[in-house]
């Protein structure tokens, strides 16, 4: 746990209080762990936890901006893992959506199902190198269509300023 501990004293600070700190690290934890399903029940049991709320507190309502925690993160790999024969991996993964509601979710090709489906598309950066691999970025692709519905973007909590990117 020496590594996680590192890891979580780099990004601690990013979190306000106490209480979500404890709780970025019992998720980061649960994430981790062997468990079979990696859901907010799941992940709160791992933690003791008797329900999914302080976990879904952690990801919808306390104050903490996951792209300062994301840069932390990149710099600590690039300390640990660095290597001159590190590569980038960069791979989109479909996540399949009963509902139109979810940001950029549409029926679209998905990877994860091998068919078109009713999905969202997640883009993902890793960095490997012969000292270890890591998951470094990651972003919600939005198709055209979505961006061209601004009203439909305000109701899924898209800012404004989102501007269409092709994947890569």
């Amino acid at each position: 746990m020496t590594g996680l501990d590192d890891l979580f004293a780099r990004v601690a600070g990013r979190f306000g209080r106490v209480e979500p700190r404890r709780r970025a690290r019992a998720y980061l934890i649960g994430l981790l762990a062997p468990v079979e399903r990696k859901n907010g029940w799941q992940l709160a049991e791992a933690a003791g936890d008797n329900g999914p709320e302080g976990m879904q507190r952690l990801l919808n309502s306390y104050a903490w901006d996951a792209d300062e925690v994301r840069d932390d993160l990149r710099a600590y790999v690039v300390e640990k893992l660095g290597d001159a024969d590190g590569v980038l991996i960069v791979d989109e993964t479909g996540f399949v959506k009963k509902g139109d509601r979810s940001a950029g979710v549409q029926r679209q090709y998905s990877g994860t199902a091998g068919r078109i489906e009713n999905c969202q598309i997640g883009v993902f950066v890793a960095y490997a190198s012969p000292r270890g691999r890591a998951l470094i970025d990651r972003e919600l692709y939005l198709p055209k269509s979505w961006l061209a519905d601004r009203e439909r973007c305000a109701r899924a909590a898209i800012p404004a300023s989102a501007a269409f990117a092709t994947k890569p």
